[in-house]
């Protein structure tokens, strides 16, 4: 108010308004300041407070081989109302924990291997029906014929504690175990479990209240059945047509995928679910649209690690209160039951699905630990079960409730910290992988090179993130004029740092390089020997040159004089809008040294974008390749058909491309295995068959060419 007013006005206790009316009676608009007496009420001081909390915390566990969440979580129960009382749980906290939950769940949808997801949807399915089945039957067995609840109020009890919350769910994206198939399971059966628990609710509410009839039926199913498959129908085409025309990095993609969240998550309560239901089924309509690596996908987790899961955290931590273990024994007896119904019935279900599919210990560890975690649902059932006046659901089972989340939040995150740390020291120690050898990535870029930001988007799809390498970038400048020279490198200078920027967004290091040079490849092969270069990405426009053998002079003779992995492409479009990649595999091009390396690389593309691979096999086997792409990583969908002949290829490409593929075909090198005559003519007739993404690939060769008469005269 004082913001708007002048002092000179705000003091004052009679004002005459514009209009010539005199207002009586107003006493000073003058603040007093905000309070510094507890419960503070300042939004300033509280906001300030939570960061300092949200900083701290982690720090000071880390010391001691904790989760950081664990920290926020007790500091929450030690300042909420319950315990120093510094803060109260009012409308704001409430309202930020809620929108923490929800993009915790949305992180979750967007962070699973979709393909992973698919192929195995199996194992969501079963470990999602055990996870809610087993708690469900015994809490149902224990609350009629030992607590002596009727029987829809039995059903209420168990459904507390078959849902559960992935609080655990920060140490296991820190941890970078997401993509195991484990914990796959785990976070997908999550939506199969949270949605059975709260249908429970629906159900024994409207039991209560008299309205279990037809019409509720048929509204709930209805209802249901058009969001799902409204939200998995037209939020991806949605998201491709926006991408498509907000191709550059900028603030608008985020508040879309913003503007798509919560939406959903207002629909998903529409029908009658939790918000939460339609958060994860947003993350995962959206899951192939952001690049795991890229720039968008760093801004989506930076806001909620940083601000708004903490806040859910602290809220929780909040709702605690240690005071209602003294309260009697009816509040310990029935968190008692609680807590050894939860942690025998989840791990039940973890183990039997870990011996269905054959997880380890380790694995077995970490869906227990990451499905035992209560909160939200938990909360929820309690809360609306009391209110509605259900028999048995009075106080002191909301407080017993409150005991099971302050122990099993203690307990999930460690479990999950310890089981997860030790599956990443198994995976560090399985078998070679192309994925996993020293990669070194150069993309060569000039001042007339066109979409130099696609192709180091593809750069980044295609890095390995594990390597902790920078992206190298190379620019070659001819000599002129000493002042000339000087000029285009300034100018060259300047390209460099909007690239650097670029990057940055999404955390990948660039390191750039300016050579001056009559000749421009060997400018390029220079800095690929000096920086000990493992693959190159080069931009093509897709025009004919007078003096082209296969691409043009200067990207010939970069890859006669080279024998790394090399990318050579057109994009035009963004690479996350790609619905599908389109492999083309020459004859007998498995052969080559470098052809499993290749693979790999097609597959990162393909678990970056979420597209799934059609392999088309000129005159080859195609279960060849079915068995080669299975054995490399990362898991993808993958299926390959025979093509008899290059003139049935290129039928089938002009029939069947779509404007939204990723055309990639493996090639050769001139004079090495797997080289025909027809792959020289091949950019150029996949430059007529599609107006999309396409790349040729040339597999790295294991000799190494003399490149000492090429240097000397260039």
């Amino acid at each position: 108010m004082n913001a708007l007013c002048p002092p000179s006005l705000a003091s004052t206790h009679s004002v005459v308004a514009t209009d010539g009316v005199r207002l009586e009676g107003y006493e000073t608009l003058l603040s007093t300041g905000p309070s510094l007496t507890p419960p503070f009420d300042d939004p300033v001081l509280i906001f300030g407070l939570a960061m300092v909390i949200f900083l701290v915390a982690p720090l000071v566990l880390q010391r001691y081989r904790l989760p950081g969440i664990i920290g926020i979580i007790l500091i929450g129960a030690a300042i909420g109302p319950n315990g120093a009382h510094l803060l109260e749980r009012d409308a704001t906290i409430e309202l930020l924990g809620e929108v923490g939950l929800i993009y915790l769940m949305f992180i979750a949808g967007l962070e699973i291997n979709l393909a992973q997801f698919l192929e195995y949807k199996d194992r969501s399915v079963v470990f999602g029906l055990l996870s809610f089945v087993i708690p469900q039957t015994v809490g149902t067995v224990v609350g009629v014929s030992l607590l002596g609840l009727e029987l829809p109020a039995a059903l209420l009890f168990a459904a507390i504690f078959s849902s559960h919350t992935l609080l655990a769910y920060p140490v296991v994206n820190r941890l970078g175990i997401a993509t195991d198939e484990s914990m796959t399971a785990t976070i997908g059966g999550t939506i199969l479990t949270d949605t059975l628990a709260l249908l429970v609710l629906a159900v024994v509410i409207a039991g209560v209240d008299g309205t279990l009839d037809a019409a509720f039926w048929t509204q709930l199913s209805v209802g249901l059945t058009l969001f799902f498959v409204g939200v998995w129908v037209l939020v991806p085409r949605l998201g491709r047509w926006f991408f498509r025309i907000h191709s550059e990095e900028s603030y608008f993609e985020f508040l879309f995928v913003m503007a798509v969240l919560f939406i959903c998550a207002f629909l998903a309560e529409l029908v009658g679910v939790e918000h939460i239901i339609g958060a994860f089924l947003a993350g995962l309509t959206l899951n192939r649209l952001i690049p795991e690596s890229g720039t968008l996908m760093n801004r989506i987790e930076f806001v909620g690690n940083a601000l708004f899961i903490p806040f859910f955290l602290l809220s929780v931590g909040m709702l605690v209160n240690v005071g209602v273990v003294f309260e009697g024994l009816d509040t310990l007896a029935l968190a008692g039951s609680l807590l050894v119904m939860v942690f025998i019935t989840k791990y039940v279900a973890a183990w039997a699905t870990g011996r269905v599919y054959g997880y380890d210990r380790d694995q077995v560890l970490g869906m227990f630990g990451l499905s035992v975690g209560q909160a939200a649902a938990a909360l929820a059932i309690v809360q609306i079960g009391f209110d509605a006046g259900v028999p048995g659901f009075g106080q002191e089972m909301i407080n017993a409730v409150v005991v099971m989340i302050l122990v099993v939040s203690l307990f999930s995150p460690a479990l999950v910290e310890r089981a997860g740390s030790a599956l990443v020291r198994a995976r560090e120690r399985e078998a070679y992988d192309p994925g996993r050898t020293s990669q070194r990535i150069l993309v060569p870029v000039s001042r007339e090179t066109e979409h130099a930001e696609s192709l180091l988007d593809l750069a980044v799809t295609i890095r390995n993130e594990r390597a902790h390498e920078p992206i190298h970038t190379v620019t070659v400048v001819r000599p002129e004029q000493r002042s000339r020279t000087t000029a285009n490198v300034a100018e060259v200078e300047a390209l460099l740092e909007d690239l650097e920027a670029y990057t940055a967004g999404a955390e990948v290091p660039i390191e750039p390089h300016t050579r001056v040079n009559h000749n421009i490849a060997s400018g390029i092969v220079r800095s690929s020997v000096e920086n000990r270069i493992t693959t190159l990405v080069v931009g093509w426009d897709g025009r004919t040159a007078r003096t082209q053998q296969v691409f043009g002079h200067i990207i010939d003779q970069v890859l006669d004089r080279t024998t790394e992995l090399t990318l050579v492409g057109r994009l035009r479009s963004p690479l996350n809008t790609t619905q599908r990649i389109v492999l083309v595999l020459p004859p007998d091009i498995h052969h080559n040294d470098g052809f499993s390396e290749a693979l790999h690389t097609v597959k990162r593309i393909s678990a970056q974008t979420g597209a799934p691979i059609h392999g088309l096999v000129v005159d080859g086997n195609p279960g060849h390749f079915d068995r080669v792409t299975t054995s490399l990583e990362p898991s993808t969908s993958a299926t390959f058909h025979a093509v008899d002949g290059w003139n049935e290829l290129f039928e089938k490409l002009r029939d069947e491309t779509r404007s939204d593929d990723f055309l990639v075909c493996v090639s050769a090198r001139r004079n090495e295995v797997g080289w025909h005559s027809e792959l020289r003519t091949l950019p150029n007739r996949l430059a007529r068959v599609t107006d999309g993404n396409f790349v040729v690939m040339y597999p790295a060769t294991e000799e190494r060419a003399d490149d000492r008469q090429f240097l000397r005269f260039s």
